[in-house]
């Protein structure tokens, strides 16, 4: 049975929220906020006037602008959509436009060098709270998003030492009516866990499907059409928008290449379980490994229906 988002809210938690970047994250955030009265009212930025063409079609926002400035002046939350590479530009554009107190966060995978852009670009009267909801889909766009992708996720809070208590607490109650669970850690502590949660498990699967393209003794045709279960999960996972993984390769570069490190050993020390025929070692590797799995499906941040239960989730919960 599929998870919906619970009843609206009696009071929203902002008056007005600005979200920059109407992709998958942007528009999801702006079809669960509306659900829920999270906000009274939300206004959309974005580069792009197709995006922001899109937007206003599908009624996500109650206002649509490509002026940074003009976006978030009244704003009581200013949400960053965009790639974690833009957030320095961006918070350097909004900072003279934001009203007293205003808090804003953001939705990147990477934690550390944003909160380092962010706390270097924005006024002190801003309240920065950055966070990371662990949820998403390989699809982009506004139509991309729906309002359930937050229920039962994992939303990261990263706020800086010395943060406004009540900033946070707001930022909490907002991801916790969308349906997030909410937890609060070190930026460090974040990146260093999404490295192998996330970051590194993305690049396995950009360079399984590299691989598979690049070999001369299979066409390409072999390879999509002969495609097994495993291809096509690593296939759904090298679908993800480009911009945004090259920035979180190259932001959190520290804590990849460490976690790559760790995998480079796990891997030769695979490689001669198999030279060397021991079966035990590969039965009692692939046992764990399945633990896990199973552990993950039991926490309820995974479902073991085809297709990991995501086209039921987005066909219950229609575009707009």
């Amino acid at each position: 049975m599929v998870e919906r988002l619970g009843p609206p809210l009696d009071e929203p938690i902002f008056d007005e929220l600005a979200i920059i970047g109407v992709g998958l994250i942007g528009s999801s955030v702006a079809r669960a906020a509306r659900k829920r009265n999270a906000v009274r009212r939300i206004v959309l930025a974005d580069r792009s006037q197709e995006t922001l063409a899109r937007a206003a079609d599908l009624t996500l926002g109650d206002e649509t602008t490509n002026e940074l400035k003009v976006a978030v002046r009244n704003a009581d939350c200013v949400l960053l959509c965009a790639p974690v590479g833009a957030n320095e530009e961006i918070g350097g554009a909004i900072a003279p436009a934001l009203k007293a107190g205003a808090i804003v966060s953001d939705v990147g995978s990477v934690k550390g060098a944003v909160l380092s852009a962010l706390q270097a670009a924005l006024p002190a009267h801003a309240r920065l709270v950055p966070a990371h909801p662990v949820a998403g889909t390989e699809q982009s766009g506004p139509d991309a998003g729906f309002a359930a992708l937050f229920i039962n996720r994992w939303c990261i809070l990263t706020p800086p030492e010395r943060a406004d208590p009540k900033a946070v607490e707001r930022v909490r109650a907002f991801w916790e009516a969308l349906g997030s669970h909410v937890q609060t850690m070190s930026a460090e502590h974040h990146d260093l866990v999404l490295a192998i949660t996330s970051h590194v498990p993305h690049l396995i699967a950009y360079n399984i499907v590299g691989t598979a393209a690049d070999l001369e003794e299979v066409t390409r045709s072999e390879v999509i059409k002969f495609s097994a279960g495993g291809f096509r999960d690593f296939t759904r996972i090298a679908a993800s928008d480009p911009t945004m993984w090259r920035d979180v390769f190259l932001y959190n570069k520290d804590a990849v290449l460490e976690m790559l490190g760790r995998f480079n050993e796990d891997l030769t020390a695979l490689q001669r379980m198999i030279r060397r025929g021991d079966g035990d070692g590969l039965f009692d590797l692939f046992t764990r490994t399945r633990a896990i799995r199973m552990g993950i499906v039991a926490e309820g941040q995974e479902t073991s229906a085809p297709d990991f239960g995501r086209r039921g989730l987005q066909a219950d919960e229609p575009a707009s």
